[in-house]
């Protein structure tokens, strides 16, 4: 069974703490005021499918939605 994911941050809920970028580079930028943002159309690879999962359990605000398909 293969699982595809995609991330999305909610930019009225980042402040910026940047544990996603920290623990999931590949997943995450940041913009000029150092807020998160997915990468591309936030879809996960399947090899970075657990650091997706780190990061949302990581993020302080509880800013990232993970969506499975």
């Amino acid at each position: 069974m293969s699982e595809m994911l995609t991330i999305h941050v909610d930019q009225d809920k980042c402040q910026g703490h940047a544990r996603c970028k920290a623990l999931a580079p590949e997943l995450f930028d940041l913009d000029d005021y150092g807020n998160a943002h997915e990468k591309g159309d936030g879809v996960v690879p399947a090899d970075l499918i657990d650091k997706a999962w780190l990061a949302k359990s990581n993020c302080p605000e509880n800013a990232i939605d993970i969506t499975e398909d």
